[in-house]
């Protein structure tokens, strides 16, 4: 209302996680990469209702789409979990910084939708590079540094530090990442383990192990890995 802009407009905040402190950084009257995304992710119209709301129709006169029986003006309710994973080529590039902070870097996302975070998640970072089979302790070290640095491959070194009994805590004092995500990601590495003490004797695997482990959003080729098992198998 301030900036007298009728329709789409993206705007990006910087919140302070500590209190509600927040900045504006950037603001563009149009639709941006994340619109779209979040109108695939709710079957809100966004561009639809901006072209309308721009044209001077309010938002209480027109119909909600999906439901066509409420107006557009309440928000979509949602029974599932859709994550957004950015997709970084930065290492096709020489000489570029890998750290991530405000700028746009990213050459595009990957939408992915589960029945719970952990699913989606998981689903996201296998979309964003098939040589990855989901949230993997394996592809890069712990560091402390790494992990106070927001990188392109950030994601990997807190699945390693998980595996090496970081608490979520500590995690939370080196990254700042959200504690609520953090244990979302300590309960993917948890379930982990619980697998590979398996890995001797997987018949003896109980059926709700498996269940879980497909709730959490592992991939038959994950569990394999994890049993010392073959994905068909």
């Amino acid at each position: 209302r301030h900036l007298g802009i009728e329709g789409e407009c993206n705007i990006q905040y910087a919140l302070n996680p500590e209190s509600e402190q927040y900045y504006i950084i950037e603001v563009n009257a149009r639709l941006s990469r994340s619109s779209a995304l979040a109108s695939k992710a709710t079957g809100y119209p966004l561009a639809y209702v901006a072209a309308n709301v721009g044209l001077g129709i309010p938002l209480p006169v027109l119909k909600n789409s999906v439901t066509n029986q409420t107006t557009a003006n309440f928000e979509p309710s949602l029974d599932y979990c859709v994550v957004k994973v950015p997709r970084w080529d930065l290492s096709k590039f020489l000489r570029v910084s890998t750290k991530i902070g405000s700028s746009m870097k990213s050459v595009g996302e990957v939408m992915a939708i589960g029945r719970s975070f952990e699913e989606a998640f998981q689903k996201a970072l296998r979309m964003v590079d098939e040589n990855c089979v989901g949230f993997d302790h394996t592809i890069k070290p712990v560091s402390d540094e790494e992990l106070q640095t927001p990188t392109d491959k950030r994601i990997f070194v807190l699945a390693a530090a998980l595996r090496a009994g970081y608490t979520v805590d500590r995690l939370y004092d080196l990254t700042k990442i959200d504690r609520w995500f953090l244990h979302k990601m300590k309960n993917i590495a948890d379930h982990e383990k619980v697998l590979e003490s398996y890995n001797q004797d997987e018949s003896a695997m109980p059926l709700e192990v498996m269940r879980k482990a497909k709730q959490l959003g592992f991939s038959d080729k994950q569990i394999a890995l994890a049993l010392q098992s073959t994905e068909l198998a």
